[in-house]
């Protein structure tokens, strides 16, 4: 099946990097405040923002689904590699270019997630 780069393949990356961010806000600067011993710093944070007590709360969960939207964004992103780019030159260009795009975004959304993942559950043991 011939098809080019659509909305699918530059979304799914687009996604993930949200979720990945998700969770740094609500689990890895949490643990990171603490860590360092900026216990009121967090106090103020989580008043200022308190649905990040909920998302702490599933914790678990969250991570498990943006890394589930990671894995899924990396195989679309893998799929898509192999794609044929339209023939004009203009929009062979732009693929190459959304292509490249969405690869960075995927690399950073990971780096986005590992990063929270570290936070959230070995630092405090790692650490103390």
């Amino acid at each position: 099946m011939n098809r080019s780069m659509g909305w699918r393949d530059t979304a799914a990356p687009t996604l993930s990097l949200f979720a990945s961010t998700s969770t740094l806000l609500c689990c890895a600067l949490p643990a990171l405040l603490v860590t360092l011993g900026l216990g009121a710093s967090l106090a103020g944070f989580v008043s200022a923002a308190p649905w990040l007590v909920a998302l702490s709360k599933y914790k678990v969960w969250l991570f498990a689904g943006s890394g589930l939207m990671l894995a899924a964004a990396a195989l679309l992103h893998r799929r898509a590699r192999f794609l044929p780019c339209p023939i004009d030159p203009q929009q062979a260009k732009a693929c190459a270019r959304l292509r490249r795009i969405s690869g960075v975004m995927l690399a950073i959304s990971a780096l986005v997630w590992a990063t929270g993942f570290f936070f959230a559950f070995l630092a405090a043991d790692i650490l103390l």
